[in-house]
């Protein structure tokens, strides 16, 4: 994939992400509840990874810091939509309707660790500055 297409995709991503956790917000809730806790990690995770992307332009130490914080981040709305999945889905629903049954956390966990190996594999086959990718 050409560089310059990457750069765009990754700026789609970002903010696309952004506004799936802002409109989170737009919802009327009294107080602070988890969901919105959820929220605010994301987005200041993800204000990490613009940053790193573009100010820093993924350069050293940045290249990390943007995979993880940009992987961490998927996670975390990945993480909403299994919790979702089992509110709203009646077949999921009647397998976990607490919502801390086996099945649900039998989910989460499977979802943690396709993201961790997502992270792992993004840390190592994320390097840009070696395809002159570097982001000006």
């Amino acid at each position: 994939m050409e560089w310059q297409t990457a750069r765009h995709l990754a700026g789609l991503f970002l903010l696309t992400t952004v506004l799936t956790d802002v409109t989170g917000f737009m919802f009327p809730v009294a107080g602070l509840d988890p969901a919105r806790i959820v929220g605010i990690i994301s987005l200041v995770a993800l204000a990490i990874a613009i940053l790193a992307f573009y100010a820093y332009h993924v350069a050293g130490a940045w290249r990390w810091i943007y995979v993880t914080t940009a992987v961490f981040s998927l996670y975390l709305n990945c993480f909403v939509a299994v919790v979702q999945s089992f509110q709203k889905i009646p077949a999921l629903h009647a397998l976990a309707p607490k919502g801390n049954e086996p099945p649900f956390g039998v989910a989460q966990g499977a979802l943690l660790l396709v993201f961790i190996v997502i992270g792992v594999v993004s840390l190592r086959r994320f390097h840009p500055t070696t395809h002159g990718a570097v982001y000006a």
